[in-house]
């Protein structure tokens, strides 16, 4: 699969959240939704990536846009990082 682009569908995913629950894109089917990915929890550019999707929360709400966060780290780690920030969405 090549790069997406601003706009592409997102390819089909199930991966497990900050609490071990199983997040899968077909459970907002027919909805948008706002997917990020970073690199790792609780690094200078992933928290300045995460921060603003949280202080706009709001807004996103206001749209019925859910924010996802994707990285290759574990529970625990997504666990520390949100309390860490206050983060109230699953990065």
């Amino acid at each position: 699969m090549g790069l997406l682009a601003a706009g592409d569908k997102a390819p089909a995913f199930a991966l497990p959240d900050q609490d071990g629950n199983k997040v899968s894109l077909k459970d907002f089917a027919g909805r948008q939704v706002v997917i990020y990915f970073y690199p790792r929890d609780d690094t200078p550019g992933c928290t300045k990536e995460a921060c603003p999707f949280n202080d706009n929360l709001h807004a996103f709400a206001k749209a019925k846009v859910p924010v996802l966060g994707i990285s290759a780290d574990g529970a625990e780690k997504h666990q520390k990082f949100r309390a860490k920030y206050g983060l109230t969405f699953p990065p």
